[in-house]
């Protein structure tokens, strides 16, 4: 599933091309909003929170979409092939005279007046990504998760919003921290968010993830050579894969 630092290039992209500009072409392939007609309006801006992208318009309305696991945005000239926009995987179309947003395979799509907008993300933890990380709020929160494992809590977007099964492993790697350490026994949560801050910054820029042990199952740690390993963080239907290196991210009591 796309995470935050995806979400961050994603609205940079439909900013740089929508921003300011008057829709000519609005189409939202979507039953609950099939109806909604964005034709005239100008996009005021796109706002990425954790997964979420909220597209703003000088009507008061906000555009919210989430990407799910599958799901993308690409821009294309007006008036080319691509701008066409075909496909049963099509969920939005967004144009202006010079550019096509088109959104394809979106897990999330709702219309809402803006000032509506925290009845869709309002339970959501801070962003990881946001210009102050409200550390404070993220400590109480993760509290409060008791013993829950550490991976499991990372990858709560109720306790911070954004980070996803790469972040949530490479942070812990980076911090040498078994991923199924009682939340209550990491002695620097703080820490955690931090890196997989920076983590993420870094990726905005870079459009690289760390790449030390997420995706890496039994090929060798790039710090002591043992083969990494994946296990599951949380129960069916919501399991998650953690991938992790099981000599320099050891259990507690070993």
């Amino acid at each position: 599933m796309p995470e935050g630092d995806i979400l961050r290039r994603a609205a940079a992209g439909l900013d740089r091309a929508l921003a300011g500009q008057v829709l000519v072409r609005a189409e939202l392939r979507w039953p609950s909003a099939a109806g909604v007609d964005l034709v005239g309006r100008t996009v005021l801006g796109t706002t990425p929170y954790g997964k979420h992208l909220l597209t703003r318009f000088d009507d008061g309305r906000t555009l919210h979409t989430h990407l799910r696991m599958d799901g993308h945005w690409r821009l294309a000239r007006t008036g080319s092939s691509e701008a066409a926009a075909r496909g049963g995987d099509v969920r939005a179309v967004l144009a202006s005279a010079t550019w096509t947003a088109v959104g394809r395979s979106l897990g999330m799509l709702d219309v809402v007046r803006t000032r509506d907008e925290p009845s869709l993300i309002g339970h959501l933890g801070p962003d990881v990504l946001a210009d102050e990380l409200d550390l404070p709020e993220i400590g109480r929160r993760w509290t409060a998760a008791g013993r829950t494992p550490a991976a499991e809590v990372l990858l709560d977007q109720r306790v911070a919003a954004g980070i996803g099964t790469i972040y949530c492993a490479e942070s812990l790697f980076a911090e040498r921290l078994w991923p199924w350490t009682p939340a209550s026994e990491v002695p620097a949560p703080a820490r955690l968010y931090v890196v997989a801050r920076r983590q993420m910054q870094r990726s905005v820029v870079t459009g690289d993830a760390p790449g030390q042990v997420h995706g890496r199952v039994r090929q060798p740690c790039r710090r002591c050579g043992t083969p990494i390993a994946v296990a599951p963080a949380r129960r069916p239907p919501m399991e998650r894969p953690v991938f992790y290196c099981p000599s320099c991210q050891r259990p507690p009591s070993t």
